[in-house]
């Protein structure tokens, strides 16, 4: 089993930074891509940049010029460095990765499944 562990968010005034952090555990055998989701009261969750173990990077427009995600891959993490915070990146932030992982009962072949963190919240004060 992958476990995703988030951290780094917390209160912010508007144009301030945050940087929030990932870190993958488990039986992992490859993360194929990881990325950062966001969930606000009443809307969908949605992408806000994901990266691919070649290292290619994906932005959702509303924060292409103000985030950046990074990860080291031999450690299993990811990062997220938000800056020049809006009120309305205010939300929920989910971890996600497409892990690799041995099948149970056969090593020698992999399972390729999405795994979810359980979120930090990250709140920009006007």
């Amino acid at each position: 089993q992958v476990q995703l562990v988030e951290s780094g968010g917390g209160l912010v005034q508007a144009g301030g930074s945050l940087r929030l952090s990932c870190a993958a555990s488990g039986s992992i055998l490859r993360i194929n891509r990881m990325g950062w989701y966001r969930q606000a009261p009443g809307k969908q969750r949605e992408l806000v940049a994901s990266i691919l173990s070649d290292g290619t990077t994906n932005y959702t427009d509303s924060v292409k010029d103000r985030f950046t995600i990074s990860s080291i891959n031999v450690k299993n993490t990811v990062y997220l460095q938000m800056n020049s915070l809006k009120p309305e990146d205010t939300a929920v932030y989910y971890c996600n990765a497409n892990v690799d992982t041995p099948a149970p009962l056969a090593p020698t072949l992999r399972l390729r499944n999405d795994y979810w963190g359980r979120g930090t919240q990250v709140t920009v004060s006007s």
